[in-house]
C-alpha cells in the first residue's frame, strides 16, 4: 500500500507558474520533515537536467528535486519531449532517447506505452516517499487532446490526487480562464479540483476582493491563495516560453554588455542565469544582426537543432556580424554545446538525426568538425579549466548528439580525467565547450568577467556572489512567500482525505 500523499497542480495555460508553485511545495514539505518528491509524467522542454547516473529529465523536475533535498531520478519525469523541428520531437524515455516522432504518431502509437511508464514511475515513488508534488502541463481543458492526454487529469486520477488549479492574473482575464477551465472539465475531474490559486498578483488586494467572492459563489470552489509577484527569483526557468521577458536593448547603466544569440531551437539557456545576478552585467537576447551592436561577450548557447539554428544565424546576418566582431577584436565569443559546434568549420548530420539538412559550414573560428551521431552523450562532468594563465576546477553536464574532432594544435579548454574537452583560440577570444553549467562555477565566472573588465580598462571585482548559495536562498524565499499567501493546511487536509477515500474504495 502506498504511503505517499499526492497533490497535483494544474494551470489554466502554459507559464501560469505551475513549476514555481510545485518547487515551493517541494521545499515546504521538505522543511516540514516529509520525504518529498516532484513528479511530471510528460514534460515538453528544451531545458534539461542530468541525473547523477547520467540520464536526462526536464530541468524543472531536477530543480524541484533540489528544493526537496533529494537526488533527481528519471522516475520523476519518465517522458521528456524535446522539439527538434516543427511538428517533430525527440522522445526521451527514462533519460535516454527513444525515437523522433511527429505529434500524430506520438498520440496514436505511444499512448499505451506512455501510460504504463507513468504508472510504473508513480508506483515506485508512492512507495518510497511521503509526499508527491505533481505538476501538470498546459491546460487540463484542451478538449481536442484530452482523449489521449498523459499529463493532467488522467494522472490525477491515476495517483488519486486532489488538484489545485493555478491562474495567472498577470496575463489578464484570470477569472474567465479559471471559470472556463472548470466548466470544460468532466464532472468527475471538476470534483477533484479542491480550489484555485491566483498567481503573480500585483496591486491593491482590496480591488481584487469582490472578484474572489464572486468566483467562490459562482463556482463553489475556494480561492486557496493569492500569490503576489515575486521579483528576482534565482530559480531556473522551465522553458523558452519565458524568453519574451528578455530584451535586446542595451542597458548602459551596466558596465559589461553580454549578448546571447536566441535562435529558434535554443536549449538549456539557463546556462546564462548566473550573469543575471552580477551587478555589472547587462544580458541581452538577440535575434537580428542589427540588435547585436558591439557586446563585450557573445554567447552562442545550446541548440536542439544545430544545423537549422546555424542557418538561421546566416540568414539573419548574425553569423557574419559575429565573425566581423571577432576580426575587429570587439567581442569575446563563447559557444556552449550546439553553440560550440557552430564555432567550428563543418557540421554534418549524416543520419538526419536533428534535421533533413545534412551539412553546413560553421563560423570557421575554431578548427573542429562536428558529426551528429545517433547516440546521445549525457553525463555529469568535471575537470580543470585552463584559461588566461589560470587553472580552475569546474563542473558541468553534457547533453549532445554530436561528436567534435579538433584538426589543429589549438589548446583544449578543460582537462578531464578521460582526456581533453573544449577548445580555445590562441588569443583566447574564441572559447567553446560541451560543458553546460560552465558559468555556474563562481571562480571561473569571476575570472572571465574580470578579464573582460581588464580589457575595457575597468578595475576587477572579486568575491562575486555565489550563484549556488543564491539558489538555495531562493528556494527558502519562495517557500516562505507561498506559505504566507496559500492555505497550506487546507491543501494538506484534502490530501489526507483523498488518500483515505482511496483506501476505502480499495
Amino acid at each position: 500500500m502506498s504511503k505517499a500523499l499526492p497533490v497535483m497542480f494544474q494551470g489554466t495555460h502554459s507559464d501560469a507558474g505551475k513549476s514555481a508553485i510545485v518547487t515551493a511545495f517541494c521545499r515546504i514539505f521538505y522543511q516540514d520533515g516529509f520525504k518529498t518528491v516532484p513528479f511530471k509524467s510528460q514534460n515538453m522542454a528544451l531545458n534539461s537536467y542530468i541525473t547523477v547516473d547520467g540520464k536526462e529529465i526536464g530541468r524543472a523536475q531536477g530543480v524541484q528535486a533540489e528544493a526537496a533535498g533529494i537526488m533527481a531520478t528519471t522516475y520523476m519525469n519518465p517522458i521528456l519531449i524535446k522539439p527538434t523541428r516543427d511538428n517533430e520531437s525527440q522522445i526521451v524515455v527514462h533519460g535516454k532517447p527513444y525515437k523522433n516522432m511527429k505529434a500524430t504518431s506520438y498520440r496514436s502509437e505511444f499512448f499505451e506505452t506512455g501510460l504504463q511508464l507513468i504508472q510504473e514511475s508513480l508506483s515506485v515513488l508512492s512507495h518510497s516517499y511521503e509526499r508527491i508534488v505533481i505538476e501538470g502541463a498546459g491546460s487540463p481543458a484542451e478538449v481536442n487532446l484530452n482523449d489521449r492526454e498523459m499529463v493532467n487529469m488522467r494522472i490525477a486520477r491515476m495517483a488519486n490526487a486532489p488538484v489545485v488549479l493555478i491562474g495567472d492574473i498577470e496575463k489578464g482575464g484570470v477569472f474567465a480562464s479559471l471559470v472556463g477551465t472548470l466548466q470544460l472539465l468532466e464532472p468527475q475531474d471538476r470534483d477533484r479540483v479542491i480550489g484555485v490559486i491566483i498567481n503573480k498578483f500585483r496591486g491593491d488586494m482590496s480591488l481584487l476582493e469582490p472578484g474572489l467572492k464572486w468566483f467562490e459563489a459562482y463556482t463553489g470552489k475556494p480561492v486557496l491563495g493569492v500569490v503576489p509577484y515575486l521579483h528576482h527569483l534565482n530559480i531556473d526557468a522551465e522553458d523558452s516560453v519565458i524568453l519574451h521577458q528578455y530584451t535586446a536593448l542595451r542597458n548602459t547603466d551596466k558596465e559589461l554588455d553580454i549578448a546571447v544569440i536566441q535562435y529558434p531551437k535554443i536549449s538549456n539557456f539557463t546556462d546564462i542565469d548566473p550573469f543575471f545576478v552580477e551587478s555589472d552585467c547587462d544580458v541581452r537576447f538577440v535575434t537580428r544582426a542589427d540588435q547585436l551592436g558591439e557586446p563585450d561577450l557573445i554567447i552562442l548557447p545550446g541548440s536542439k537543432n544545430t544545423i537549422e539554428d546555424f542557418l538561421f544565424m546566416q540568414e539573419s546576418g548574425i553569423a557574419d556580424k559575429v565573425v566581423s566582431l571577432y576580426n575587429r577584436r570587439k567581442s569575446l565569443i563563447f559557444g556552449i554545446c550546439g553553440g560550440y559546434q557552430m564555432l567550428g568549420q563543418h557540421i554534418h548530420d549524416p543520419f538526419a538525426v536533428e534535421s533533413p539538412e545534412l551539412y553546413t559550414k560553421g563560423l570557421g573560428l575554431l578548427p573542429l568538425s562536428t558529426t551528429i551521431t545517433q547516440e546521445k552523450t549525457t553525463v555529469l562532468s568535471e575537470g580543470t579549466l585552463k584559461l588566461f594563465n589560470k587553472d580552475i576546477s569546474v563542473t558541468g553536464y553534457e547533453i549532445h548528439m554530436g561528436e567534435s574532432e579538433i584538426h589543429d594544435m589549438f589548446e583544449a579548454l578543460i582537462q578531464t580525467k578521460n582526456g581533453k574537452e573544449g577548445c580555445k583560440s590562441p588569443d583566447e577570444q574564441i572559447i567553446g565547450t560541451y560543458f553546460h553549467g560552465i558559468f555556474h562555477n563562481d571562480a571561473f565566472r569571476e575570472l572571465l568577467l574580470n578579464r573582460i573588465r581588464e580589457k575595457k580598462g575597468l578595475s576587477p571585482i572579486y568575491d562575486r556572489v555565489s550563484f549556488n548559495r543564491l539558489r538555495e536562498e531562493a528556494f527558502d524565499r519562495l517557500a516562505e512567500h507561498v506559505r504566507n499567501h496559500v492555505q497550506i493546511d487546507v491543501i494538506e487536509q484534502k490530501m489526507a482525505e483523498f488518500q483515505r477515500r482511496g483506501i476505502e474504495v480499495q
